[in-house]
């Protein structure tokens, strides 16, 4: 059986660490061509992956530098397949003390960025019948957490956008869907005190933080042939912890 996308060419966003490192390793595995971005070169995340990669700086809040990056790609590898839109932030502020600013840099990196990825990529997709979006969002909407009020809107618009530009690109042969992820064990969260882990533990069925791992599976079966069929979905990776209703 030969790879699930062999001949595939894959930009991961955010691919420096993380879990964008870790969908970038796998979607190698299954023998995808990985374009590597981040603001900073992920050199660390190539030497782990043993097929051809393209490392490239950019900031995803920037039509231009997406114009930039299509460039190059075209320039390595003819042409993109898929795009996983892992970058995000997500710096609590309580709406007391949450400024414009604030709230304005929060949407242009965790939502322009995947609008502006699809304007670029989308026409080239059409055009090969062929093409996946995996854009990340998060469980966190479906959560009582304080202090999140702006990074919750952006990833609620997330799955808008989703949904929405499924129906916009159904008829192309291209897939758009999102990914909510638990709470993952990433250099972010290694110094979460254990009691404020076991306390969201508490609330999944399966007792453990997600790896890194657990989100890339997820993302390589959505950008697969297997999952031709599925579009505009919002699915939770999170152990169990966001019911939906």
């Amino acid at each position: 059986m030969k790879p699930s996308h062999e001949g595939r060419v894959a930009i991961v966003t955010g691919a420096a660490r993380g879990i964008g490192q870790a969908i970038a390793i796998q979607l190698a595995e299954r023998g995808a061509r990985l374009v590597l971005l981040d603001r900073e070169a992920a050199h660390e995340t190539a030497a782990l992956i043993s097929s051809e990669t393209l490392i490239a700086t950019a900031d995803v809040s920037s039509p231009a530098d997406w114009e930039r990056i299509d460039q190059q790609v075209r320039a390595r590898f003819g042409r993109t397949d898929i795009v996983v839109n892992n970058a995000g932030i997500g710096a609590p502020k309580a709406i007391d003390d949450l400024d414009y600013a604030t709230w304005q840099r929060m949407f242009r990196i965790n939502l322009d960025s995947h609008f502006f990825s699809a304007k670029q990529f989308v026409p080239q997709m059409r055009s090969n019948g062929w093409g996946r979006f995996v854009n990340i969002s998060s469980n966190s909407i479906g959560l009582a957490i304080t202090g999140m009020s702006h990074y919750m809107a952006s990833k609620m618009g997330v799955i808008g956008f989703v949904r929405g530009l499924a129906n916009d690109v159904a008829d192309s042969g291209i897939t758009v869907n999102a990914i909510l992820p638990a709470i993952t064990n990433t250099r972010l969260t290694q110094d979460m005190p254990e009691e404020a882990k076991r306390q969201t533990w508490q609330h999944q069925a399966i007792k453990r933080f997600a790896e890194p791992s657990d989100i890339a599976g997820s993302v390589c079966f959505l950008t697969s042939d297997d999952a031709a069929f599925i579009t505009g979905q919002a699915l939770p990776v999170d152990g169990g912890q966001y019911k939906i209703s």
